[in-house]
Order: C-alpha cells, then sequence, then structure tokens
C-alpha cells in the first residue's frame, strides 16, 4: 500500500533559502528548490535569494531572475548553497559571508552542493570540519583552506549544522538525507519515489543515517522486487525468489546482482532493516514484534543487523526519533 504523507507542523514549515550566486550551475539549484519545493506532502518552505534581489549570471548562458536578497538567510532554517563555476578564481562576496555566518551563529542549518563547499570554506564554517565538494576541486579546497578536513571518498558529509556534498547527483542525496533528518525515512522515500530517485547513496558518516535498498540499474527482475517488498515477513530464501522469477538460483543471483550492485540476500536483509526503520519511527510496536513483521524473525536478529547497517541499536533509534 502506499504510504501518504500530511503536511504536519505545529508551528510552521520549515524554511529553506537557496542561495544562488554568480556563476551558479543549474542543475544544483535546481535540485536544492526543486526537492524541497511546496506541494501537499512537503512540510517546507522554498524561497530563492541572491546577494540582491533581481538577475543573477549563471553559467552556459544562463540567468537566474531572484525575488529576493541575503534578508531570506535571516528568514530561513536551512540555506542551501548550489555549486558555482570556477571556485578557485572566485571570491566570495563580504555580504555573503556575513549572512552566512549570521544565520548560522542563530542556529540555521547551512548545506553546500558541490563547489558551493567554497562559499562555506570562505565563511569560515567548514574550518576543523570534515568536508567534501566535487572531486575535480577537492584538491583545490585543500589547498586553499587548509583548517578543513577535506575528504574527496565520500558523496556528502553531515556534521551536524554543516553539510557538504560531491556533484550534483550527490546533492540530490544530501537534499534527501536532510529530509530524512528532517522527517525519516518513509517521507524521503516518498520524495525519492516522485523524483524517480534511488531513495538513498550512503555519504558514509553519520550514525543515524539509513542504508536503504538501492534501486535497480534497470527493470531486470523488477516485479519479483515488488513481490519480495510485499513479503518481507516470509522464508524469502534465493530460491524462493529465483522460482518467482521463474529462472534458476544461478541466474537469478547473477543477474540480480549485476542490476543492482549487491547481492539477493544483501538487498532482502536491506529491505528488512528499512521496513524496521518505518515500524521505529512510525509505531509503537515492539522490537520483537518489529523482528517478526520483517521477516528477521528475532529481536536478537534485529538487533544485530540494524546494529551492523545503521551504526546504533533499534532502542536508540527510536528514542532519537521520539525525542
Amino acid at each position: 500500500m502506499r504510504a501518504r504523507f500530511a503536511t504536519v507542523n505545529s508551528v510552521r514549515d520549515h524554511r529553506v533559502a537557496v542561495l544562488v550566486l554568480d556563476g551558479a550551475k543549474a542543475l544544483d539549484v535546481g535540485i536544492a528548490a526543486h526537492v524541497f519545493a511546496k506541494r501537499p506532502s512537503m512540510p517546507y518552505e522554498v524561497r530563492v535569494c541572491g546577494e540582491q534581489a533581481g538577475t543573477v549570471d549563471g553559467w552556459n548562458g544562463l540567468a537566474y531572475a531572484v525575488g529576493h536578497d541575503l534578508e531570506t538567510l535571516a528568514w530561513s532554517d536551512t540555506v542551501l548553497v548550489p555549486g558555482f563555476r570556477n571556485p578557485a578564481d572566485t571570491t566570495t562576496p563580504p555580504a555573503v559571508i556575513a549572512a552566512l555566518r549570521t544565520a548560522h551563529e542563530r542556529g540555521a542549518r547551512i548545506a553546500a552542493i558541490s563547489t558551493g563547499a567554497f562559499t562555506l570554506a570562505a565563511a569560515g564554517l567548514l574550518d576543523g570540519r570534515r568536508a567534501t565538494t566535487h572531486w575535480h576541486y577537492t584538491h583545490v579546497l585543500r589547498e586553499r583552506y587548509p583548517a578543513v578536513d577535506v575528504d574527496e571518498n565520500v558523496l556528502f558529509v553531515d556534521a551536524g549544522d554543516v553539510l557538504t556534498s560531491a556533484g550534483a547527483a550527490s546533492g540530490l542525496d544530501l537534499c534527501l538525507h536532510l529530509i530524512r533528518r528532517d522527517h525519516g525515512v518513509g517521507l524521503a522515500n516518498h520524495v525519492a519515489r516522485r523524483l524517480v530517485s534511488a531513495p538513498y547513496r550512503s555519504g558514509g558518516q553519520a550514525q543515524y543515517v539509513p542504508r536503504s535498498i538501492p534501486e535497480p540499474l534497470g527493470d531486470v527482475f523488477a516485479a519479483t522486487r515488488a513481490w519480495a517488498l510485499d513479503h518481507l515477513q516470509d522464508d524469502l530464501t534465493l530460491t524462493t525468489l529465483a522460482r518467482r522469477a521463474n529462472v534458476s538460483p544461478r541466474t537469478f543471483s547473477r543477474r540480480f546482482t549485476a542490476d543492482t550492485g549487491i547481492t539477493p540476500m544483501q538487498w532482502v536483509l536491506r529491505a528488512r532493516i528499512d521496513h524496521a526503520r518505518e515500524l521505529l519511527e512510525r509505531t509503537d510496536l515492539s522490537v520483537t514484534r518489529i523482528a517478526e513483521a520483517t521477516g528477521l524473525r528475532s529481536d536478537t536478529n534485529l538487533r544485530r543487523h540494524f546494529g551492523a547497517i545503521i551504526g546504533t541499536s533499534p532502542t536508540a533509534y527510536r528514542a532519537t526519533f521520539q525525542e
């Protein structure tokens, strides 16, 4: 059954400012603005801003008609800075630096897509922190801002109130991660389905980041995967799945792994952990009941696999979301 999400906020929707600077890349801007776009299922409000309201020159002949200025950063709960061209030769305007620092000091969450990390670094927000950017510019970021702990081997870095991501595609991963942090895996996966995106690619760093099942690269055994998701509580062996797909276990395993990048049994385990996460977030079921409902059979199995994949216990994970 498809999940439904209501916009529930006792105060107001979460405010997201997308800060568009000179040379901004269209895909980065589009990802940041589109993922959080207002709709019935999304408890967010987005405003696109620049150093000043008006036209901001983009990249490759593009330009952006920006309706808000830097005062929007004082309005926001989260500030997203899209990447821009030629970061090595770009000087961040003092007014932008001051506005970002002020927003951060008052508690706003600041996130950068791709080379937007250079703007955060210029404002001093990455000093002493682990961060990343597009692989082509990681060495430049490291050389220009030696106080930043640059990690070039990750898709994104969650340093709490400051986040950075690699190229544009990983900016989408970062935005989905922010939704997971705010509202859990259910809404994030709902948004991923709407965007026809993989529900999660691990950034590899945050304790409460889910390692959701990957979307397939093709359509091989899609019907079998869909059937399996509705029967996670059953005994899903390789033979069972292969019989459902009407192929031999060896053929099923080989083609499944080629299509998804993981083995069928790894996929089943991740699907079960994903379902366990949703039940921990959205229900009061006991750990034993959740283990039964997800096909992990016992709370011992659930705790072991949950800890290995998520990095914490089911009880601690539930307590975090309750808080």
